[in-house]
C-alpha cells in the first residue's frame, strides 16, 4: 500500500529530509498587512522580523481552513492509497479539528494530533516517513504514532518577549522586567500546551550552556537516535556550533540536526531562541 505522510508547515522539518522522505506540506499562514502569505512558500522568517522591526506593524498566524485540507487531501490522494496527516497541536491552533473534518470525505485518510509544535511534531513526523517508507500499514503507522507522542520533550528558551508581547501574549511590564533582570524564559510543551519552566539568568549566549545542560545532562531515560536544535535564522553559525557541541558533550546522539524555526514558530518566539527537542525511551 502507498501511504504518504503530510504534516503542517509548523513541523519546522529541513528541506532535505523532506524531499528525501517525500513528505507533504501544508503551509499555515503569516499575516503581513492586508496581504497572508503561505509559511515557507512564500514568506521566511527574517521577512518577519524586517517588518515588525521597520515599524510597519506586527505580523499574526492564521490556520488552514477544511476546504483547504479537503483540496489538499484530493492533490494526494491521486497518487497514494493512504494519507497520514501530522498536525500542529489542536491547543495552538483550529488545524487538527479542520484537518479531521476535510479527513471525513475521504477512505483512508487518518489525523494524528501531535500535541507539539515545530520538531516536536518533526520528529513524529519523520518517523511516521520512516515507517511508511519501511512498508508498514497505516493503521500500525498510526497506534505506533500515537505511543511516540507523549515521550517527544520539547523546549525553548527565548531570549526576546517583543514579539510574544506585540502578539498579546505576555505584558510590557513582563518585558520590562525581563530586559532589566536579564531573564531568559524556558517554555515547555506539555500535553500539547506551552508554559513557562523555568528563567536563566543573563546574556542569552553564556546562559545557552546552562539550559542544555538542565535538559541534558546526568539523564539516562533519553532515546540517543535523533535530537533537533532549532532556532530562527537570525542565530549566528557560531552560536549553532557551540550549541550542537555542548549537545554532543552531554549525551551521545546518533543525529543532532541543526535546522530553522519556520514562519509560524518564530512570529510568537522571536529573533533570539532555540531549543533543544528529542525523545524519551
Amino acid at each position: 500500500m502507498r501511504v504518504k505522510i503530510t504534516a503542517d508547515s509548523t513541523c519546522d522539518l529541513p528541506v532535505d529530509i523532506i524531499e528525501k522522505y517525500n513528505i507533504g506540506i501544508a503551509p499555515l499562514y503569516i499575516i503581513m498587512g492586508e496581504k497572508k502569505y503561505k509559511d515557507g512558500f512564500e514568506i521566511g522568517a527574517n521577512d518577519i522580523f524586517e517588518y515588525v522591526d521597520s515599524g510597519k506593524g506586527i505580523t499574526g498566524t492564521d490556520a488552514i481552513n477544511i476546504s483547504e485540507y479537503t483540496d489538499y487531501f484530493s492533490q494526494w490522494k491521486k497518487e497514494c492509497d493512504a494519507i497520514i496527516h501530522i498536525s500542529l497541536s489542536t491547543h495552538f491552533s483550529a488545524c487538527h479539528q479542520s484537518a479531521k473534518i476535510a479527513a471525513e470525505g475521504f477512505e483512508n485518510v487518518f489525523v494524528v494530533d501531535s500535541f507539539n509544535l515545530s520538531t516536536g511534531s518533526g520528529h513524529i513526523v519523520l518517523n511516521a516517513a520512516i515507517m511508511a517508507e519501511s512498508g508498514m500499514e497505516p493503521e500500525d503507522i498510526v497506534r505506533s504514532l500515537i505511543e511516540l507522542i507523549p515521550k517527544v520533550e520539547a523546549s525553548f528558551v527565548i531570549g526576546d518577549l517583543k514579539l510574544l508581547h506585540l502578539g498579546g501574549k505576555c505584558s510590557g511590564l513582563q518585558v520590562f522586567g525581563s530586559n532589566i533582570l536579564k531573564l531568559n524564559h524556558c517554555i515547555d510543551v506539555k500535553d500539547g500546551k506551552m508554559s513557562v519552566e523555568k528563567k536563566f539568568r543573563g546574556a542569552f549566549d553564556k546562559i545557552a550552556s546552562k539550559y542544555v545542560e538542565d535538559r541534558l545532562s546526568g539523564r539516562d531515560d533519553i532515546d540517543l537516535s535523533r535530537v533537533f536544535i532549532t532556532y530562527p535564522p537570525t542565530m549566528s553559525k557560531e552560536f549553532v556550533d557551540m550549541v550542537a557541541a555542548k549537545v554532543r558533550s552531554l549525551q551521545n546522539f546518533e543525529e543532532v540536526i541543526c535546522c530553522n524555526a519556520g514562519c509560524v514558530v518564530s512570529n510568537h518566539c522571536g529573533s533570539v531562541c532555540f531549543g533543544i527537542l528529542f525523545l524519551r525511551k
